[in-house]
C-alpha cells in the first residue's frame, strides 16, 4: 500500500469507511465521523468503536484521518455560533480518541467581518481551550489551507503560522495542503517553477515538518480566483504538472494524500483519479 487514497462514506455505519477504501484501491482514507449538516453527532459506541478498528486492523489503511463539519467556524465572535462549534469540536475529538484517529483536518474558520487579526486570536483562544478540555485527544490539528472565499482564514501560509504560534500547545498543530485551496488563493503550483517556490515559501514560514497530510484535486477556477470547485485531476486549470511533481517529491512520499474530486455513482471516479495519480510516478 502506498500514502494514496480519497475520502470515504460512513453510511451504514462509520466502520464500513475502511473496507470501502481498500475496495477502490486506497491506502489511507479520510472520514467525517458524524453527519456534516447537523450540529450534534451520534455518539460512537464501544461496539462500534472496536469494530472500527478492527476493520481498520484488517484492511491495512495506512492511516485515517477525520475532516471535521463545516458548520464549526472557530473564529466567530462569542455567541451561539462560536458555542455550538466549540461543543461541536471538542465532540471530534473525542470520537477521533475513541476511533484511534490521530488527525483532525479543520478549516481554520471565518471572522466574519472582524478582521483577519481578530479571527486568528479567537482561534488560538479556541484551540487552547479544546486541547486542555479534552485531554483524551492527543492526536494531530491539521490547519487546511483556504482559499479564500469571504472573510476565511488560512489562505496564506503567514495566517497558518500566526494560528500555530499564537497557540499554548504549537507543537499539537500541523496542515494540511489543498492543491485546488492553495492555487485558487493565489499560489501558483500550476509550473514546475511555481511548484518549487510554493513549497520554498512553506518551508521558510511554517515549516515542511508541519505538512502531514495533502488534498489532491485540480480546480474548475483560475489562478488567484478565491473559488474553491474542485475537479477531476487532470481536468482543470491545475492540469497534471503539480500532480506528477508532488507524486515524485521524495519529501513527501508518506504523508498521507486524500482525493476530494467528484466521486461518480459508485466510487468509480476515485479508481480513475487514483490511476491516474498512480501513472505519474515515474
Amino acid at each position: 500500500m502506498d500514502h494514496l487514497g480519497a475520502h470515504m462514506s460512513i453510511a451504514g455505519g462509520i466502520y464500513n469507511a475502511p473496507e470501502r477504501g481498500t475496495a477502490v484501491g486506497c491506502g489511507v482514507i479520510q472520514i467525517f465521523t458524524q453527519n456534516t449538516s447537523r450540529w450534534q453527532g451520534k455518539a460512537v459506541s464501544d461496539a462500534d468503536a472496536a469494530l472500527f478498528r478492527e476493520k481498520w486492523r484488517q484492511s491495512g489503511l495506512l492511516d485515517v484521518a477525520s475532516h471535521d463539519i463545516y458548520l464549526i467556524n472557530l473564529a466567530s465572535p462569542p455567541g451561539e455560533l462560536r458555542d455550538k462549534s466549540l461543543s461541536a469540536f471538542m465532540e471530534e475529538m473525542r470520537r477521533c480518541a475513541r476511533l484511534g484517529i490521530g488527525k483532525i483536518i479543520m478549516h481554520p474558520g471565518a471572522h466574519q467581518g472582524d478582521g483577519e487579526a481578530a479571527g486568528i486570536r479567537r482561534i488560538c483562544e479556541a484551540f487552547d481551550l479544546l486541547i486542555e478540555s479534552v485531554p483524551e485527544y492527543a492526536g494531530a490539528i491539521l490547519l487546511e489551507t483556504t482559499a479564500g472565499q469571504g472573510s476565511s482564514i488560512g489562505h496564506t501560509f503567514e495566517q497558518l503560522q500566526s494560528i500555530i504560534s499564537g497557540s499554548a500547545y504549537p507543537d499539537r498543530f500541523g496542515v494540511c495542503v489543498d492543491t485546488c485551496h492553495i492555487f485558487a488563493a493565489g499560489y501558483d503550483i500550476g509550473t514546475e517553477d511555481g511548484y518549487h517556490r510554493t513549497f520554498e515559501e512553506f518551508d521558510r514560514i511554517i515549516g515542511l515538518s508541519r505538512l502531514q497530510a495533502f488534498h489532491l484535486n485540480d480546480t474548475k477556477k483560475g489562478l488567484s480566483s478565491r473559488v474553491d470547485r474542485h475537479e477531476h485531476i487532470g481536468k482543470g486549470a491545475l492540469g497534471l504538472t503539480p500532480f506528477r511533481l508532488l507524486m515524485n517529491d521524495q519529501r513527501f512520499a508518506t504523508v498521507p494524500k486524500f482525493l476530494e474530486t467528484p466521486k461518480g455513482d459508485n466510487d468509480e471516479m476515485d479508481v480513475i483519479n487514483l490511476k491516474t495519480l498512480r501513472d505519474l510516478i515515474r
